[in-house]
């Protein structure tokens, strides 16, 4: 076994051990010292250790607000303990890490192994999906550094899922401000969630910007659609596909709610909210919804 894989190895035992007891953050040392002693006693790279198990304690809960956001219908805790801390270690390393020393694609790759070896049958493709999905919010840093093809997934063949989502607005006066959620990532974009078997798509968005945003809406038109792919750890690669509204609510204060991913909402002036930082596949929605509240005489045909 490679010694630095024989590292992590240890290192994740570690983590799994502090985080089943519920251990202090000074406890994690402690452990780590007693599993080099007994699994890795010839060691040469201690502070490589040491510095991925202080890192990734100290900054667990931004790497479990990641999680969330990149796994939305995987709470942290009906997520296996051991794929857990695979996670924390292996964003860990995609996001802190010196990435000369540790390229984005090694650390990837190196969770995807830890989690096949002390992990479910699943795990593998579990952590795959989530770092993944990081890794490309990231700008797939590194990807010139491989010429691996990957195996595609037939698009047709993906189990689809239905969300909806809304591009909420309000009238203050002669101002239209529109409400827009903040995500970990460091991009606006819009509320949305998952559509039940039997909602409708109008239901269903009144029901959603109330949960996310405290906001009480009526959807005015559908806006537009996007549709794109996902992880899931139990069926695999699937479609999911959103339709937005153009939804009006009263000039009320946004009460965010308490959830992973989400770090901020807020009421924006049109024209302000035109400079923020969205999405590439966001962009084009919400500048339909600018050109249908500006001009009256628009109608959207989303």
């Amino acid at each position: 076994m490679a010694n630095r894989h024989l590292s992590r190895s240890v290192v994740l035992q570690t983590l799994f051990e502090w985080d089943f007891r519920n251990y202090s953050v000074q406890a994690a040392s402690e452990i780590l010292a007693r599993n080099i002693e007994e699994f890795a006693p010839n060691a040469s790279d201690v502070p490589f250790m040491e510095e991925l198990v202080k890192g990734t304690v100290e900054r667990v809960r931004d790497l479990d607000q990641v999680i969330e956001k990149a796994a939305p219908e995987w709470p942290l805790s009906r997520i296996a303990p051991i794929d857990r801390n695979v996670l924390r270690l292996g964003l860990y390393e995609l996001l802190f890490a010196d990435r000369d020393k540790v390229p984005a694609k090694v650390a990837i790759n190196e969770a995807i192994e830890l989690a096949k070896s002390f992990g479910g049958e699943n795990s593998g493709r579990f952590v795959n999906g989530v770092l993944g999905a990081v890794y490309k919010e990231l700008g797939e840093p590194g990807k010139e550094e491989t010429s691996k093809k990957k195996k595609a997934v037939p698009f047709d063949q993906m189990p689809q899922e239905r969300l909806v989502g809304a591009i909420v607005y309000c009238r203050d006066g002669a101002h239209i401000n529109l409400a827009l959620v903040h995500d970990i990532f460091g991009h606006w974009t819009l509320s949305k969630g998952k559509l039940t078997p039997e909602e409708t798509p109008e239901a269903g968005v009144v029901r959603k910007i109330k949960e996310e945003i405290g906001l009480d809406v009526k959807p005015i038109a559908r806006i537009g659609e996007n549709e794109y792919v996902a992880s899931d750890p139990e069926v695999g690669k699937k479609r999911k596909h959103v339709i937005y509204f153009l939804a009006e609510s009263g000039n009320t204060p946004i009460e965010l709610a308490q959830k992973g991913g989400l770090d901020d909402a807020k009421w924006f002036p049109l024209d302000e909210a035109m400079e923020l930082n969205f999405y590439d596949d966001m962009r084009p929605i919400v500048e339909k919804a600018v050109t249908t509240l500006t001009n009256p005489s628009h109608e959207p045909n989303g």
